[in-house]
């Protein structure tokens, strides 16, 4: 079951991201040779016009095949002869669409359970947070220099922080406080301020409904740079990387963990990981790495800078090339990583 969960979730991230490319494609004149879900060998296709709509054998990925998207092109509808502006715009478009369809899979999250407030429900004795006077009820607004909006940006706040002297502003009867403390080493070795939410969702207006599934969708950006951050500056151990059969495998974890709690909790807990899964789809490919669009948005961006002299296709093509050959023995790096950890 958690495999099939899995392609589902993965097509329907991959079909949406491709789908951005197409509609753009479309509307700004290119031509659309292939739309394709999966990748290899097709199982069954159908030509509509100039676009050949196929389903392919291995069920990971996807692609929109323009007219002249790999080098020079005299069609009229080619990828190249349109306007840099043109092609940023189709090139951004599928990472865009990601984000569009995250927001609007935490849109539904949001208006069915609400949003998790930054909400104070205990209070520990002996820890800083009881000494400096907080209170149950008091609602978090800043750490240091972070606004905190929802109480996972707390408890991400914490852990990447272990240890680390933290001023707290909140809000009590309307009036705002700040005080500093000083994590205290708890009986497990943790750090701990000595305060916690209830992990209760609050649920809000239709503004307050909008505004939070949009900032959902923040968070998990903001999420994927962090994490990023913290690979670069070796704070994640190649253990903690996942490719695709760990996140298989989460998602079996996470399906076997609701089901407990009934359908309606495994389709929330499905949509949860399907926004995490297309924002981070979306910041990847935004990274200026050869091969993904953010790559191909840089060589765009240079064209701008030129003043319309595009870079040689051949060479940017081969640079392309070489990008993707280092992400395939990265994915197969990732996947044997996979494989040990869950074996």
């Amino acid at each position: 079951m958690k495999i099939i969960l899995a392609l589902l979730i993965f097509s329907l991230i991959v079909l949406f991201h491709e789908f951005g490319h197409f509609l753009l494609a479309k509307r700004g004149g290119i031509g659309v040779t292939e739309f394709s879900l999966g990748m290899g060998p097709r199982l069954f296709s159908k030509q509509i016009g100039e676009t050949r709509y196929s389903v392919k054998l291995l069920p990971f990925g996807g692609s929109c095949m323009m007219v002249g998207e790999d080098g020079e092109s005299d069609e009229e509808n080619s990828f190249g002869s349109k306007s840099v502006w043109t092609r940023i715009s189709v090139v951004a478009a599928g990472p865009i669409f990601n984000f569009i369809l995250a927001f609007f899979m935490a849109l539904f999250i949001v208006g069915s359970i609400g949003y998790d407030a930054p909400d104070v429900v205990k209070v520990m004795e002996g820890y800083p947070a009881a000494e400096a006077g907080m209170q149950p009820g008091d609602r978090i607004v800043q750490m240091n220099k972070t606004h905190i909006h929802v109480y996972r940006e707390v408890s991400l706040y914490v852990q990447m922080h272990q240890g680390e002297t933290v001023t707290v502003t909140y809000e009590r009867d309307g009036e705002r406080h700040a005080v500093t403390l000083e994590p205290k080493m708890s009986e497990y070795g943790t750090y701990l301020l000595g305060f916690q939410g209830s992990g209760v969702r609050t649920k809000g207006n239709v503004f307050q409904t909008v505004y939070y599934s949009a900032y959902e969708v923040k968070y998990w950006i903001s999420t994927t740079l962090k994490s990023l951050a913290m690979m670069f500056h070796g704070q994640v151990s190649a253990d903690d990387i996942s490719g695709p059969v760990g996140i298989v495998n989460a998602i079996g974890n996470t399906y076997e963990a609701s089901r407990e709690d009934g359908g309606f909790y495994v389709w929330l807990n499905m949509l949860n990981i399907s926004i995490l899964l297309s924002a981070n789809l979306g910041v990847m490919n935004l990274l200026p790495i050869p091969a993904l669009d953010g790559g191909r948005l840089v060589f765009l961006l240079l064209e701008v800078l030129r003043r319309g002299k595009r870079i040689d296709p051949e060479k940017e093509g081969m640079v392309h090339f070489v990008g993707l050959m280092l992400l395939m023995a990265l994915m197969l790096a990732v996947m044997f990583n996979d494989f040990r950890n869950i074996l």
